[in-house]
């Protein structure tokens, strides 16, 4: 089993990556001293019939108390009232102070058990079980918890750090195609933003990536972990550094506001917004079209998508300003200045947008 640590002072907690490892968590949990071992786990339908069973029997085995609360699967089940349907819950078994809420499931699940754990009763721990890639390699580290709005999305939200996290590669078995690929979307964003050498492990492992290779899994998965935890590590709240993980999202998120979050998957739209983002970068003259043909192609070979077809590009600009990452009426975009590097810069001309939205969208 792979630790990584992500380094936050006495908010420090450790990555545990390795197969079959829900037993782990369990005793994890078991030896504790931090919290009671009343828990309450939020998970979704698809993944309450492919993992809970085994996942509650590791609980069972360490004679752990708990409840389970199932969500509808899906970015709709991420909103406040849900949240208030999971306090409910929390209080009818008498969580406490010290009792652990458990996130076991993908992004939407942990966004919105993080988002409870962080405002049920002030703040109560939690732990972070991710069932899918692209929470594997993204959304259960770093402690960003949200819900949505319905004017845009993860505008309701804290920066609440879990207790752990643990990722069992035996999921990836139990995902369905498009979900593995909705992960390799965040995945192909980490090379880009700091590191061209697992950029181009990427390009010569396609076939092993797409083929869910489980070394190879556990290498990309690992190495997108270690990129996140450095970042957060010197950036927790997003004040500058931690901008730069937002590579693509300013149009992903757009683009899923515009097609009411059902088109496309968060990492589809995430590689649709990394063209929409080179192409704003060519055009201020930091990367050269060769970069961005490499780009198109590292994200076609994984069976990814590369436009938005159908959006309005007009609604898809005005979509932008309701980023959470805009101040000041200015977004903050992240920008390629190679594979490997990027910069954040506010001040892109707004033809430039328009260019790059009009192409990813034809």
């Amino acid at each position: 089993m792979t630790e990584i640590k992500v380094e936050l002072g006495e908010k420090s907690y450790k990555i545990f990556i390795g197969e079959k490892i829900f037993a782990d968590c369990a005793k994890f949990i078991c030896d504790s001293k931090k919290f009671t071992k009343k828990i309450l786990v939020v998970t979704d339908e698809n993944v309450f019939e492919s993992c809970g069973e085994k996942f509650f029997s590791a609980l069972e085995s360490f004679g752990l108390s708990f409840a389970a609360y199932k969500i509808p699967a899906g970015e709709s089940s991420k909103t406040l009232q849900m949240a208030e349907k999971i306090y409910t819950k929390a209080i009818e078994i008498g969580l406490d102070r010290k009792s652990l809420i458990v996130a076991l499931g993908g992004g939407v699940v942990g966004d919105l058990a993080g988002f409870v754990a962080a405002t049920y009763l002030r703040g109560v721990p939690f732990i972070q079980v991710p069932t899918t890639l692209l929470a594997q390699v993204d959304s259960s580290v770093g402690g960003k918890t949200a819900v949505n709005h319905k004017l845009g999305k993860n505008l309701i939200g804290a920066f609440y750090q879990p207790q752990a996290v643990f990722i069992d590669l035996e999921t990836l078995k139990t995902l369905p195609e498009r979900e593995i690929k909705s992960g390799l979307g965040e995945v192909v964003k980490y090379g880009v933003i700091s590191d061209e050498k697992f950029f181009s492990y990427l390009e010569e492992n396609v076939e092993k990536i797409l083929s869910r290779d489980l070394k190879v899994m556990e290498k990309i998965i690992c190495r997108s972990c270690e990129i996140k935890a450095e970042v957060v590590a010197q950036d927790e709240k997003e004040n500058n550094l931690r901008r730069i993980l937002n590579f693509g999202h300013t149009i992903a998120h757009a683009v899923e506001l515009e097609t009411d979050y059902k088109k496309y998957r968060h990492g589809e739209a995430v590689a649709i917004g990394m063209i929409g983002a080179a192409l704003i970068s060519q055009q201020l003259e930091k990367i050269s079209a060769s970069e961005i043909r490499r780009l198109e192609n590292l994200i076609l070979k994984l069976n990814l998508v590369t436009k938005a077809e159908g959006c309005d590009v007009e609604k898809l600009f005005q979509a932008t300003f309701r980023d959470k990452k805009t101040v000041g009426g200015k977004v903050n975009w992240v920008l390629m200045n190679k594979i490997g590097a990027v910069e954040i810069s506010a001040e892109v001309p707004e033809n430039f947008v328009k260019n790059a939205l009009k192409k990813i969208s034809a």
